[in-house]
């Protein structure tokens, strides 16, 4: 587990915190420093080594300053005893009065498994309620909604291992190259080593992913069943069936193939529906055809729609038909978002889900869980899904809610109506491990939980791979596993001896029996089936490696693949081929609102960048909310690029830089994700989003919400670097990006200030002391500069100017390199009013590489200097893309510019 390096330092095996591939990680710890460095573990076999630019960081986000360390109730500081008694006292008091279906438990896909597993007990198995939902439901339930209705089960049928096996990759839903960047990876080079592997990439975006697609098929938002259900006519007709697989592990071959004709009677038809040129969409279709090893990897493109669901099983039809499942280097396989939201399936964590894979509408399911809990007050039926449950939060009919590790006041959709829900909570419980979220901040009683590099137990990747995740330092402060939390809530509530943990191995225990119970090898009811680890020991516990579930007698060593021949988890062993009819989506662009709004993730961001934003190397590549917006769109709508807009739609509205972009399609835009009201005063994205859910998953619409954009309309535009954290400024757009000794903010406002010099000492003056300034104001041209310097150490730095145009407002990473030094020259002081570099001083330019810090002027010298002409080259020659190579595709875009105005 572990090797000592020197006293005071050793390695730990651990998995990373972020996406769902599971990476493994080697840690090298320094226990008096509180300092780790990370390495991906040659022998995990989510990387094999490899780790992504989040990933390699890690060991930059586990300091202690944004932490929060002891329990506070009503905002004072308080003993664990008192807010522990204050909890349990006022979810008792709620359920006394209102019953248990007032009161809920929020969580999210980053709680290990052991954690989940006691939160989804104490709800469903003694409080006697369903309302236990996750943050999981907004990424993956229409994936477990569609292998449910096709399989009987919630399965992933193939591994990792047949991305790099197959002949065909189909990659629809996904920008894998940022948002599952090893991943995408491990294909690249299989790629390499098999030239004959063909790639399509199905996203109405030309993304990164696209860098490496021989196809790429920009189909319209929304049309994936149109397109799909296609597929499923072509094959039919064509004949490309496998009749054996079809007639002996199936079933509703007819009406699916009735379904689809009707949908999609022509190719034609199918091409202009979708937006997408004939040629392309046969080739793909005949590729599909024709190629025996053929894996469908899809994501939240898929997942995050009112029609989410029918798109997975759309997919899943198309290779039932086809016997293309579970087969080496064959099958579809659901790229899962977080990293333990496959571990929250099995335990149960989704409202509408029973722990170990069973389900409240499968007969008996619900008894034997309560049997096997040993309790009397198992809910009988289903809670409500997050969005269903925040509305019910909003209306008063749930009262308190417990939020654990998650940001729904930002993450979920028309988030203004769920801060204003959580704002009217009579009763709000936040467990975190930071001081200030969004949701955090509207919390009465505030429980400060272990982060990862502290938190210890077990994970399962998007492969179906369980890992340990290993703890790194003690607790820091007051804080606590999050079992140990909601235990402890759990005995208050009278509830002791169900919930009477001394360690996470019991609990992991108690996880892997239940698995098992009543699920014997000769009469499987279950997929999911640990049983195996029922009586592991501590030290076995301590030791384990990663694995595959199932882990049983039959299968001790784990198996990667379900369904080749058939044994699905139907009543009759067959699986279901679902009739599915093409559904638009619900909310259609009007003369309001007359753009689709896409949303995302960005490469070096994580969910709400309570952990990201700590790594300032991970805070440059994109560091304001954005809106990619095609040229044609932008000009329509009379914006500038570069400059501010304002994103309205019915339900909110925020603001975003533009960014003009031909690799989006015409009347689409995207937004990222991941800014809060900790760093941008108008960047929620979710404020825009319409809460549209599935019908049969309840996963939100995510993909497809009618806006209108316009001009945002500044007086002027600016920014500050700073040493020292400054306060709101009251202005109407602020962003705050955190930097390697220092913070930047990004600044725009629509009211004229007479005097820049007051304003700035006003705002920026009083968080210093005895400092020397410097000011520069040319307002003919609308331009204000100042410098502040204490000990002739620069401080801090005000641009402002009348546009955003670079002419007038000096690149950021030149004067950002002045915070390196310990005092400036007089050189160097006038070149920073003037916005440009002294001799001899490199400006490296925007960042491209994330791992190394490496930016684009430092790539383009490179290649011009050394006369390079591969990305490869520059990898060699200043490391950028050697790591995550998720910056790949921009250094190819810079080698390309490069080349074409190279002199002849």
């Amino acid at each position: 587990m572990s090797e000592s390096t020197q006293p005071s330092c050793k390695t730990i095996k651990t998995t990373c915190a972020y996406c769902g591939v599971g990476c493994g990680i080697n840690a090298t710890v320094n226990t008096d420093t509180r300092e780790v460095t990370v390495k991906g573990n040659e022998d995990h076999p989510a990387n094999f080594g490899r780790l992504c630019s989040k990933g390699s960081s890690l060991g930059e986000t586990v300091g202690l300053s944004t932490r929060l360390l002891d329990p506070q109730i009503n905002g004072r500081q308080a003993s664990w005893d008192e807010a522990l008694d204050e909890v349990a006292h006022k979810f008792k008091t709620i359920i006394d009065k209102h019953g248990p279906e007032a009161v809920a438990i929020y969580g999210s896909g980053q709680l290990l498994t052991e954690d989940y597993y006691v939160a989804n007990k104490l709800m469903k198995g003694f409080i006697g309620s369903g309302n236990i939902d996750t943050n999981s439901r907004l990424c993956m339930s229409s994936a477990v909604s569609g292998h449910k209705r096709a399989f009987g089960s919630d399965t992933v049928p193939n591994s990792y291992e047949d991305l790099e096996q197959a002949d065909l990759i189909i990659i629809t839903g996904s920008n894998m190259a940022w948002c599952h960047p090893v991943t995408f990876q491990r294909i690249r080079a299989a790629r390499e080593r098999n030239p004959n592997m063909k790639i399509v990439v199905i996203d109405p975006r030309r993304t990164d992913t696209c860098d490496i697609a021989d196809l790429h098929l920009p189909l319209a938002s929304g049309t994936d069943v149109l397109l799909f259900n296609g597929l499923l006519k072509f094959l039919v007709d064509g004949q490309y069936i496998d009749q054996n697989y079809v007639e002996s592990y199936t079933q509703g071959f007819e009406e699916a193939v009735a379904a689809a004709q009707d949908d999609c009677p022509y190719l034609g038809t199918i091409a202009n529906r979708c937006e997408l040129n004939e040629k392309d969409l046969l080739t793909f279709y005949n590729w599909f055809a024709e190629t025996e090893k053929t894996v469908t990897a899809y994501s939240q493109g898929v997942n995050q729609s009112s029609t989410g669901t029918d798109k997975v099983n759309a997919i899943l039809n198309c290779h039932l038909v086809t016997g293309k499942i579970g087969k080496i280097g064959s099958g579809p396989l659901s790229m899962t978002g977080q990293p333990n939201a496959m571990g929250g399936r099995e335990v149960g964590g989704l409202a509408t889900t029973l722990a170990a894979h069973m389900d409240f509408h499968i007969e008996g399911d619900a008894d034997r869980v309560a049997r096997f809990w040993k309790t009397d007050r198992m809910s009988k039926g289903v809670g409500l899904p997050a969005v269903d449950l925040f509305n019910a939060v909003y209306d008063g009919k749930v009262k308190a809610v417990w939020v654990i590790a998650t940001n729904p006041a930002v993450s979920l959709p028309n988030a203004n109506k769920v801060k204003e829900a959580l704002k009217r909570c009579e009763f709000l419980v936040v467990s975190d491990c930071v001081t200030n979220t969004d949701t955090l901040d509207l919390a009465h009683v505030k429980l400060p939980a272990a982060g990862w590099s502290e938190k210890d137990g077990m994970v399962t990747n998007t492969e179906r791979c369980i890992s340990h995740q290993r703890a790194l330092f003690p607790l820091a402060g007051n804080s606590k596993p999050d079992w140990w939390i909601i235990s402890e809530v759990a005995k208050r509530l009278g509830f002791e001896d169900a919930f009477n943990y001394s360690h996470q191995v019991e609990i992991f225990r108690e996880h892997a029996a239940l698995s098992g119970f009543e699920n014997s090898s000769d009469q499987r009811l279950r997929d999911f089936d640990i049983s195996l680890l029922a009586d592991i020991s501590e030290e076995q516990y301590n030791n384990f490696e990663p694995t595959q579930w199932p882990i049983t007698k039959e299968y001790p060593k784990g198996k990667a693949r379900f369904f080749a021949e058939g044994e699905f988890y139907t009543p009759n062993r067959k699986a279901n081929l679902v009739a599915l009819k093409y559904k638009a989506p619900a909310n259609q662009p009007s003369k309001e609102f007359p753009l689709v709004l896409n949303t995302g993730r960005l490469r070096d961001q994580w969910h709400t960048m309570t952990r990201t934003a700590l790594a300032p190397r991970l805070n440059l590549h994109r560091p304001e909310p954005f809106v990619d917006i095609h040229p044609d769109d932008g000009h329509k709508f009379k914006l500038t690029d570069g400059d501010i807009a304002k994103l309205s739609s019915q339900w909110g509205d925020m603001f975003a830089r533009v960014n003009f972009t031909a690799s989006q399609a015409v009347g689409d835009v995207f937004v990222p994700m991941h800014w809060t009201q900790q760093f941008a005063n108008h960047g929620r994205m979710g404020t825009l989003v319409n809460p549209i859910v599935d019908p049969f998953s309840g996963q939100p619409e995510s993909k497809h919400t009618p806006i209108t954009i316009a001009p945002f309309g500044a007086d002027w535009h600016g920014f500050v670097l700073s040493r020292h954290s400054l306060p709101l400024s009251g202005l109407d757009y602020q962003v705050t990006v955190n930097c390697e000794g220092y913070k930047r903010y990004e600044l725009a406002h629509t009211e004229t200030i007479d005097n820049w010099q007051q304003w700035s000492e006003d705002w920026i003056g009083k968080q210093y002391d005895a400092i020397n300034w410097q000011h520069f104001d040319d307002s003919h041209q609308g331009i204000f500069r100042a410098a502040g310097y204490l000990d002739g150490q620069l401080q801090f730095v005000v641009c402002i100017a009348r546009s955003p145009e670079s002419a007038l407002l000096p690149e950021r990473a030149f004067l950002s390199s002045l915070f390196a030094k310990a005092e400036l020259t007089d050189i160097e002081r006038l070149a920073l009013l003037s916005g440009l570099p002294t001799a001899g001083t490199e400006d490296v330019g925007t960042q491209i590489c994330a791992c190394f810090n490496v930016g684009e002027k430092t790539i383009r010298k490179a290649i011009k200097d050394n006369n390079l002409s591969t990305y490869q080259q520059v990898g060699q020659c200043c490391k950028a893309g050697t790591n995550c190579g998720s910056c790949v595709p921009e250094i190819k875009g810079i080698l390309a510019s490069v080349i074409a105005t190279a002199p002849a």
